[in-house]
């Protein structure tokens, strides 16, 4: 054999034993998420509300036990756009459109609505969800949780619909630095929770006062309020 043949050899089997590890690794990973996915769903299972999960594609890819007894239908029949049965016909378009807007935003999403119960009767609920990010930091989807509301339904404020129009002309995530900050965050947690450096978020509050014309964190909160993107 030359020299050449068996330094094509040598690579091969270098390559062969490079993907073998890599297969492993991949294994290892999704024998790992597997097992964070159960960790996950038994705890969301004792959970006393209800939690659900949306994909990245914005279809439903999960709800707890509390869910499926409150609708008194399967997981199977929840999944996907499933879920969407349940509200109201008066509720239906004006709640997928406010989740679908924040989803485009990754913002957080919070709407109170009627859904059906298992025994056929409507009640108010109000869900709220966060966007969610892999180990990568790719965008995942959405995870949320609701609660059925005693009485009648809570009174929302209205969006105004200039501070609507303000908030989103900021990127994607000076909103998502905003939403946190206005939920009572310091810049050093919404750093953490984004996972961005210190300076990186304190650059987009920097941006986002300057863009909304404001010059501190209170002002901030007002104008999340108002814009929807938090209660009061």
């Amino acid at each position: 054999m030359t020299l050449g043949n068996q330094v094509q050899v040598d690579d091969a089997e270098a390559l062969r034993e490079r993907l073998a590890e890599l297969e492993a690794e991949l294994l290892r990973r999704q024998e790992s998420q597997r097992t964070c996915d159960q960790r996950f769903r038994s705890f969301a299972d004792a959970a006393p509300v209800m939690i659900w999960m949306g994909g990245a594609d914005a279809r439903c890819t999960y709800c707890n036990r509390a869910w499926i007894e409150f609708r008194g239908r399967t997981l199977e029949q929840e999944l996907d756009h499933g879920w969407m049965d349940g509200l109201h016909p008066e509720d239906r378009e004006s709640v997928y459109g406010a989740y679908l807007k924040a989803f485009a935003g990754r913002y957080p999403f919070r709407a109170q609505f009627r859904m059906q119960r298992a025994g056929g009767e409507y009640g108010w609920v109000e869900s709220a969800g966060v966007a969610r990010h892999g180990e990568d930091g790719a965008f995942a989807g959405y995870m949320g949780a609701a609660i059925e509301l005693t009485g009648r339904k809570r009174p929302m404020t209205a969006p105004d619909e200039q501070s609507v129009r303000t908030v989103f002309a900021l990127t994607e995530r000076e909103r998502q630095v905003l939403a946190l900050i206005a939920q009572g965050n310091s810049t050093k947690q919404t750093a953490a929770r984004l996972g961005i450096s210190y300076k990186t978020a304190d650059s987009h509050r920097t941006r986002i006062l300057e863009k909304l014309g404001v010059h501190e964190t209170a002002s901030m909160v007002r104008y999340a309020i108002r814009a929807g993107l938090i209660e009061a």
